[in-house]
C-alpha cells in the first residue's frame, strides 16, 4: 500500500489563484471597445486627497518614452510597454517569469476633475499621476417667475 500525502489547503490556494487569475483578465486589458489587449498589468494605489486623486502605478522596467496616459470622457487611461531584452538562441534560461508585452489600465475619475491640469512623473519604476479636483458645481435653487 502506498501512503499519499493529503494537502486540503493546496486546493483551496490553488482555487484562489486560478479566481484572482479569471478577475484579473477580465478586469485589465480591455478598454471600451475590446480591441485592446494587455499582456500583464501593473499594481496601481490610488490615493484621494483633499484637493486631488494621485494613482501611483509600479512599472519597473518600463521606459517613460514607452507610456501613454490619456484622459477621455471621465476615464484616464495608462497604456505602455515593457520592451524584452533580446534573448540569444544560446542562453540557457531554466525559468522567464518576468512579463514583457504592453499593459493597461483605465479608472473612472469625476467630471470635476481638472483634465487641464493632470501631471505625471516617473521615478525608480513607479509612474504618479496627480489629478487635481475641480469644484463642485453647486445645488442651487432656481426662481420661477409668472408673466
Amino acid at each position: 500500500m502506498t501512503l499519499v500525502r493529503y494537502e486540503p489547503l493546496n486546493l483551496l490556494n490553488q482555487l484562489q489563484r486560478d479566481v484572482n487569475r479569471l478577475f484579473d483578465t477580465s478586469r485589465v486589458g480591455n478598454d471600451e471597445s475590446g480591441l485592446m489587449a494587455s499582456d500583464w498589468a501593473p499594481a496601481v494605489d490610488i490615493k484621494e486627497e483633499a484637493d486631488r486623486f494621485v494613482i501611483q502605478a509600479d512599472v519597473p522596467g518600463v521606459e517613460p518614452k514607452d507610456i501613454d496616459i490619456t484622459m477621455e470622457k471621465g476615464v484616464l487611461t495608462l497604456k505602455g510597454q515593457r520592451v524584452s531584452e533580446s534573448k540569444e538562441e544560446s542562453d540557457k534560461y531554466k525559468r522567464v517569469e518576468r512579463v514583457r508585452g504592453t499593459f493597461m489600465r483605465r479608472f473612472s475619475l469625476p467630471d470635476t476633475v481638472e483634465t487641464d491640469k493632470i501631471n505625471a512623473k516617473f521615478k525608480d519604476g513607479v509612474l504618479e499621476v496627480t489629478v487635481p479636483k475641480g469644484e463642485e458645481a453647486q445645488p442651487r435653487r432656481i426662481q420661477v417667475e409668472g408673466v
